[in-house]
């Protein structure tokens, strides 16, 4: 764990948070390390359905700078620090329970490869974003560019990857960086209601629903043995036999 990662549970959905307001919730090498113990904890709690990913008054700015130059001062430094981030980025994107980014202030390079690894980007009004390896003479990783063109398409990726400019939450969501725009104050009761409605919805269908949405990204678009066996657990489960019952019955299914 770090002191600034700060992981709550309030019924079917946890929260973390992003807590270094001092450093504009930068992401430290600690930090970063810690973050597949947190999903792993997550992922292990039977309750919860849902997770949310916040920063306090802004997401984060992205990687702590100050490491730069210590742990970062070399290539094999800066090898052995991107396996770090790569192994938190890889965690929270294997989460099988659906994860939402909700995005206050700025939301620049390690920060914005840490929302692009969620599901769903709600986002504030007033929200900035950025990737900048361009600005440092880094090439950024293949999974989170991956990420960036599912979310943008490749002409937009080439263009904040080329650039390294800072977006604004308008242009964010005609691109399809973020899902939703909203007023700052009503951001987290936003997260919250999309929380809660997902964790109110099947489980069996959500993440055969990720499963699927990740085959399809990754260009596996045939229905091969996994895909049928997806498809014979959800009309097996007990989901399925309350789904209908509840269509039948004229009433909200509880799952």
């Amino acid at each position: 764990m770090s002191e600034h990662l700060i992981l709550g549970v309030d019924g079917p959905v946890a929260t973390l948070t992003i807590d270094r307001p001092a450093k504009r919730n930068a992401l430290s090498h600690e930090m970063w390390a810690a973050i597949p113990g947190i999903v792993e904890t997550v992922a292990a709690d039977g309750a919860v359905r849902v997770l949310v990913v916040r920063g306090t008054d802004t997401f984060s700015a992205g990687a702590d700078i100050s490491e730069f130059g210590t742990l970062r001062r070399d290539a094999a430094g800066a090898r052995s620090y991107g396996a770090v981030v790569e192994a938190a980025i890889r965690a929270l994107t294997g989460l099988a329970k659906p994860t939402i980014a909700a995005i206050t202030g700025f939301c620049i390079g390690g920060g914005c490869e840490l929302a692009l690894a969620c599901d769903l980007r709600v986002a504030a009004e007033d929200a900035r974003f950025g990737i900048t390896p361009a600005k440092l003479g880094i090439v950024f990783n293949l999974p989170s560019t991956k990420q960036l063109v599912d979310a943008v398409g490749p002409a937009w990726a080439k263009q904040i990857l080329y650039t390294g400019d800072i977006l604004d939450a308008a242009t964010a969501l005609r691109i399809g960086l973020v899902n939703e725009l909203h007023p700052p104050e009503e951001l987290g009761k936003r997260a919250r209601e999309l929380a809660d409605l997902m964790a109110s919805r099947s489980q069996v269908t959500i993440r055969g629903a990720k499963e699927i949405i990740g085959r399809i990204t990754d260009g596996r678009a045939d229905e091969d043995d996994e895909v049928h066996l997806l498809y014979s657990a959800s009309v097996t489960s007990v989901d399925y036999v309350e789904g209908v019952s509840a269509f039948l019955e004229k009433r909200s299914p509880q799952f």
